[in-house]
């Protein structure tokens, strides 16, 4: 590519950052580092009705834990700052005027009661209200009036907006790096408002204006902003500037049903569908992070809904989902989420975690029931159990018995206790207090070879002594259990066994 790629997120701190927001996060990170380019985040914060304290912050933190940090954004290497569309609202004025003046856009001082009874108007004839060339000039505009009665209306403190005078009769031949070929008929656009009243710009105004200033070469967004290509083109046309390449990226679908992937969703089928956990007053959204998904895992997830490489390949690092990434194979059909494969993909990144780290975790879960381990115990554990855990909180259900002995036993699995089992656990007691060398290997050997040289079968032993230990017939392999809880412990369960069962 001739310019250097400049590619940028750019959400609005409404609320939370839902995944299909961290998805198009994604997708401008991997493409700018594919092309050795600069991703840069932009907080759009032009429309203070709906700002949320925090939400910002909550952006920032979320990208960071995700591995994705912006190469530029407020107070970082602020090349085009600043970075904070609420602080650069002086700019907005300007260029506002300057469409006025070049005759791409007006003035409009319709009250919001004319609008809306031009409305009911319109449906009372079963027609539907457009804002554009079939009645901007009958309609109260700068169109219409003399340029001295519009600025002795503004002058005199009358609210007004500014629209963008749509071009009429044109068919707009676009390109879209996903989707190709598209076309708009401008007689179906409506005049979109540019400028408020509140002295602020609009979202298309905004937009344009800092993705100029900040050079942006690429912009890569969600299909949802398709509708407004045509205007955001044509605003470039207007200003006499080069537009930035366009890619809107397919949607992320509900698990069940039809439509794009919602908070409603996650609350139903128990998924979060937020990267970190976002508090109210009213409640609490669960998050990915404080669910415990590696943001590794989060992150291969998310690129694999709508983009593949080609292969069949599944399990990426960042640094091979930079490597190959390409716009061209992102796909123009939505993506199904799927949370069980999202929890698939997190067990695949537990499995090949370092056991020390995944050990610290667990140490934080075992503080909390005041269990205190010796970490290299803890390791040993946690390298036993992780194989069939998706997630570290999983970690205690799966081995409380390493801890406690077991108050009660599994109904089902005591079958298992016949009559003779009382005296062969008895004999597998003196079995285990002459074993001096007290490891998993060593304790299998001596145990199998006195199974075999009294004729014992091994299911007559093996299911009562894990009974014995564990509560149930369940856990990792016997005789690593038995290594690790200790020879004093395991002669201690298995006697307890006897008396109650």
């Amino acid at each position: 590519m001739s310019k250097q790629v400049r590619v940028r997120f750019a959400p609005s701190p409404t609320g939370p950052l839902h995944i299909g927001g961290v998805r198009t996060a994604l997708f401008n990170y991997l493409f700018a580092k594919k092309h050795g380019g600069t991703f840069f985040l932009r907080i759009e914060d032009t429309d203070q009705n709906r700002f949320v304290p925090g939400a910002e912050s909550y952006i920032m933190e979320a990208l960071e834990w995700l591995g994705i940090a912006p190469d530029e954004t407020i107070g970082k290497n602020e090349k085009f700052g600043p970075y904070r569309q609420s602080e650069r609202k002086e700019l907005y004025q300007q260029y506002a005027d300057q469409l006025i003046n070049s005759g791409w856009a007006y003035y409009a001082f319709d009250t919001a009661e004319a609008l809306d009874a031009h409305r009911k108007e319109h449906e009372e004839q079963g027609k539907t209200f457009i804002y554009n060339h079939h009645n901007r000039e009958k309609l109260d505009t700068s169109l219409v009036i003399s340029a001295e009665e519009t600025a002795k209306r503004i002058a005199a403190g009358e609210a007004y907006v500014i629209r963008f005078k749509t071009p009429v009769d044109e068919i707009l031949h676009l390109k879209d790096i996903i989707r190709g070929h598209v076309k708009f008929d401008t007689n179906l656009l409506d005049d979109k408002v540019l400028f408020k009243s509140d002295g602020m710009p609009t979202y298309h105004l905004a937009n344009i204006v800092d993705d100029h200033l900040m050079e942006t070469t690429h912009v890569i967004r969600g299909e949802e902003w398709l509708p407004s290509m045509p205007l955001h083109v044509l605003l470039y046309h207007a200003f006499g500037w080069a537009a930035p390449e366009f890619a809107h990226l397919p949607l992320i679908l509900k698990p069940v049903g039809n439509g794009k992937l919602s908070k409603r969703d996650g609350d139903k089928l128990g998924f979060p569908v937020f990267p970190l956990e976002w508090k109210t007053e009213e409640a609490v959204s669960s998050g990915y992070r404080e669910k415990g998904f590696f943001p590794e895992a989060v992150v291969n997830f998310l690129a694999l809904l709508g983009w593949n490489d080609g292969t069949d390949k599944e399990l990426f690092t960042l640094e091979e989902l930079v490597a190959g990434f390409d716009l061209d194979r992102v796909h123009k059909s939505g993506a199904k989420f799927d949370p069980e494969k999202n929890k698939w993909f997190n067990h695949q990144y537990l499995i090949k975690a370092n056991d020390a780290i995944l050990a610290a975790e667990y140490a934080k879960i075992l503080k909390e029931k005041d269990i205190t381990v010796s970490v290299a115990v803890l390791t040993k554990i946690v390298s036993l159990i992780k194989e069939r855990a998706h997630f570290v909180s999983e970690f205690w259900e799966m081995s409380d018995f390493f801890f406690q002995a077991p108050s009660e036993y599994d109904a089902k699995a005591s079958k298992n206790w016949k009559e003779e089992t009382p005296a062969l656990m008895q004999n597998l007691i003196i079995v285990l207090e002459g074993i001096e060398n007290f490891t998993s290997i060593n304790i299998e050997t001596i145990v199998k070879e006195w199974l075999t040289t009294n004729e014992i079968g091994m299911g007559k032993v093996m299911q009562p002594f894990r009974l014995s230990l564990v509560g149930a017939l369940k856990g990792p392999h016997l005789f690593d259990i038995v290594e690790v809880i200790g020879k004093e412990e395991t002669i201690t369960r298995i006697q307890k066994a006897i008396d109650s069962l």
